[in-house]
């Protein structure tokens, strides 16, 4: 919500048309969200007329403040949600950038790759405020994704596999 639907836009903007359609995933008690991702395809859709988008929702996989092992629980819930949507979409690419919300997803299409149902491209970009330490997302996705993209050197320094672009959102 917030900071990292206004990046992850960020990052889609840039992306060409060929990048269609896009499904986006959201928390279900994710409402700010879906009004910035609305307003960004309209105007998307003044440029490229064949632009195409639709909105999912899953369970919320850690509500902020709650206790770490009651999120193991809910983070199941929300993957076990999560893989007859990844399923249905057979995404080639997912592009998330660090909400709870993404990590049911990618390790949904995770397992749907290791069964050889679909093999999909996970792309990471660790938030912009993150400067010295990774997000919880971070250090589990970064096991699962195949480009873990960092936006601060010293991250770069600490994680082997992660790729520096400089600030990139």
């Amino acid at each position: 919500t917030g900071g990292h639907t206004t990046e992850i836009l960020r990052l889609l903007s840039c992306l060409s048309e060929s990048y269609s359609p896009r499904h986006y995933v959201l928390a279900d008690s994710d409402k700010m969200s879906e009004a910035k991702i609305r307003s960004f395809e309209q105007k998307r859709a003044e440029t490229f007329s064949k632009s195409q988008f639709s909105l999912d929702r899953i369970p919320r996989s850690r509500e902020v403040r709650q206790p770490w092992i009651s999120s193991v629980l809910t983070t199941l819930y929300s993957i076990l949600y999560s893989l007859p949507l990844t399923y249905k979409r057979k995404p080639d690419l997912i592009l998330c950038n660090g909400p709870g919300t993404c990590v049911p997803v990618c390790l949904s299409a995770f397992l749907l790759g290791l069964l050889r149902i679909k093999r999909t491209i996970i792309v990471y970009v660790e938030s912009i405020c993150r400067v010295e330490t990774l997000s919880l997302s971070g250090k589990i996705l970064y096991y699962f994704s195949d480009y873990f993209i960092v936006q601060w050197p010293d991250l770069k320094k600490k994680y082997r596999k992660s790729v520096y672009l400089g600030r990139i959102v």
